[in-house]
């Protein structure tokens, strides 16, 4: 079985600060030890389930929105960050992305390039120029945004979701950004953390900058425990020129940039499940309310409605 849950979200609460310096109040301190109050009705009903009828899901013009939002040239960063958010790679990426076909037999064809770092067995001394590597990403076209991939796509905030089968791409880049030719194909190479070779959930969500070409492709990838693995972002801007991007080696010193995040956050969520007898569609009202903590931890707390009722999902 095989499930993806996309939602568009509106910011409301808590109002903005007439104070600059500090964008967002924080939200107030609850009695419990619980941070968010528990929703938990004694008489919880499941979320309606209804059979998904043979139909597109994604729209031939939308299909159109979607592979011109991705075409062209991206110069971009490729960072991977742990589990607990420590920057551990950064590799200079580039993507070139074209369509063929029409209609909806249209596909969308993207090629990825990783900057190959200086191999051990170079001459010393003697400058090389960046090699790079090319990775062929599978084709996208109607029968892939509606069978592997699941497209959740959101055409006026510029922004979509998907899900991968495997983390292989992601693999590839680690290995040739930071293995380069020296690749020994080793499973588990020192100093060089690899996603799960059984990742159970691997996902993408991107945002695009509403003032330049510029997006952020950031992933998640799960282990088969359930535990978040890693955390993987491409930051990129279309074309070819020289590539500016903030540092996010140290996240510490800028604290201050996710107070505009906190707050609760109102969405709708679109669940797919599919499986051998067939599939399911279900769909809810989510609340996620976002809070840091004295030790300036961020705390996470998401309900999805349930009829007249909310369920807490911590």
């Amino acid at each position: 079985m095989a499930s993806i849950c996309y939602s568009s979200v509106s910011f409301l609460s808590p109002s903005i600060s007439p104070n600059p310096n500090k964008p967002f109040p924080f939200l107030p301190k609850l009695p419990n030890s619980n941070p968010f109050p528990s929703f938990r009705s004694s008489k919880l009903r499941a979320a309606k389930s209804a059979p998904v009828q043979e139909e597109h899901y994604m729209s031939i013009d939308n299909l159109h929105r979607f592979f011109d939002l991705n075409l062209g040239k991206w110069t971009g960063s490729f960072h991977q960050f742990d589990g607990n958010g420590n920057l551990l790679q950064k590799i200079n990426t580039r993507l070139s992305a074209s369509s063929y076909g029409e209609d909806e037999l249209i596909s969308l064809i993207q090629t990825l390039y990783i900057e190959q770092p200086q191999s051990s067995t170079s001459v010393s001394g003697h400058a090389e120029e960046a090699e790079w590597a090319e990775y062929k990403i599978k084709e996208t076209n109607m029968f892939t945004v509606e069978k592997y991939q699941q497209i959740g796509f959101f055409p006026k905030e510029r922004a979509f979701s998907l899900r991968y089968l495997t983390a292989g791409m992601l693999e590839t880049v680690l290995r040739q950004g930071v293995l380069g030719e020296d690749d020994t194909g080793e499973e588990s190479p020192k100093n060089l953390k690899l996603p799960s070779r059984r990742p159970s959930i691997v996902c993408e969500n991107c945002l695009y900058s509403q003032e330049k070409d510029r997006r952020a492709r950031a992933f998640h990838i799960m282990d088969p425990r359930g535990f978040v693995d890693m955390l993987l972002i491409f930051l990129e801007d279309r074309g070819d020129g020289p590539l500016v991007h903030p540092s996010l080696g140290n996240m510490m010193d800028g604290q201050d940039r996710i107070l505009p995040f906190l707050g609760k956050w109102k969405g709708h969520s679109v669940t797919k499940r599919s499986g051998v007898y067939g599939s399911t569609m279900t769909e809810a009202d989510t609340v996620a309310l976002l809070e840091m903590n004295d030790k300036n931890k961020l705390i996470q707390g998401c309900f999805h409605e349930v009829s007249d009722e909310l369920l807490f999902i911590l």
